[in-house]
């Protein structure tokens, strides 16, 4: 326990071996159970695992509590991706009323020590969910391979605008740590389990009503590979930010004026378009026409209406 609190920590795990044992071993004595979970590795990974849980559990022969930094081994019969290995752990520690559970990954880019930077402001009910943020310190931010950086810096901009917390920086970060009451009130069920599942439980949160807080921390780049498929990650995600973002404005803001004025910019820009293809189709048949000066007024009103529904969003979520 920590802080009078039981801890859990979710560890998804695709072709990990010779990394996962390592992390699993590093977790802090104050963990109460683990949820390894092999996302249908092809490796050694589930071996490693279930050779550390059963090493583990020989160790507790005489441990009086039966839960007491307990390892428990989950496969997956099929890969279902990093988010997909997160929601399987969240089920497990929601099932056991886990008071706060943490996500480290388990190539060893984390750190555990820096656990308890994410628990205490959720244990001293200070936030209801916490996240790792590599970007805010120069210093952790400058270990940070170039083009990783700038795809988090583009990703911090659109997720910000998608899930309503306008501080949040470094989205991808997937150390995080989230309290029990959150994890019943999020829509668990419907949590997207490709690589944007940590932008996609943003969204969740804000709509749940729940704080969210960043913790500055490092990270730490080895031997390991990233598994990520760029090409197929970049539209991926962003296409769920703009999902989430409707549905976000949909559950909070239907007849609200911030939802009034999103909805009145997104119309006037998506006209603006509609009279450009007009216009350069009268141009292309040689007739005339006045769908550029409808196109351009358009444009300027729903900038303006866009402009108003941002700046009402971070009002409203301050």
């Amino acid at each position: 326990m920590y802080g009078g609190h039981t801890i859990g920590v979710v560890v998804p795990a695709y072709n990990e071996e010779g990394f996962v044992g390592d992390v699993l071993d590093s977790l802090p004595d104050f963990v109460d159970r683990v949820y390894a979970v092999d996302d249908a590795s092809t490796d050694g990974t589930w071996d490693e695992i279930c050779e550390y849980a059963a090493v583990e559990r020989a160790a507790r022969t005489n441990v009086s509590d039966d839960t007491d930094g307990q390892v428990v081994a989950i496969r997956h019969d099929h890969n279902r991706g990093a988010g997909g290995a997160i929601k399987t752990g969240y089920f497990a520690a929601r099932a056991d009323g886990t008071d706060v559970t943490v996500t480290i990954d388990a190539d060893g880019q984390m750190d555990p020590e820096m656990m308890t930077r994410l628990l205490d402001p959720i244990v001293a009910d200070e936030a209801d969910y916490t996240k790792g943020n590599r970007l805010s310190n120069p210093k952790f931010r400058s270990s940070m391979p170039k083009f990783r950086l700038l795809g988090n810096w583009l990703l911090t901009g659109l997720t910000r605008i998608a899930s309503g917390y306008w501080d949040i920086t470094d989205p991808q970060n997937g150390y995080t740590a989230i309290s029990l009451p959150s994890l019943e009130a999020i829509d668990l069920e419907g949590m997207y389990e490709y690589y944007g599942y940590c932008n996609d439980i943003l969204v969740k949160l804000n709509v749940a009503g729940m704080r969210v807080m960043d913790v500055d921390m490092p990270a730490v780049y080895g031997a390991e590979e990233s598994s990520i498929e760029y090409g197929d990650y970049i539209p991926k995600v962003s296409l769920m930010l703009l999902r989430n973002f409707l549905w976000r404005l949909g559950a909070r803001y239907r007849t609200h004026p911030l939802g009034i004025a999103y909805a009145f910019g997104i119309f006037a820009a998506l006209t603006g378009f509609v009279h450009v293809f007009r216009a350069i189709g009268s141009i292309l048949t040689g007739s005339q026409s006045n769908n550029m000066r409808k196109s351009l007024t358009s444009f300027i009103l729903g900038i303006v209406g866009i402009i108003t529904g941002l700046a009402l969003d971070r009002r409203e979520n301050r």
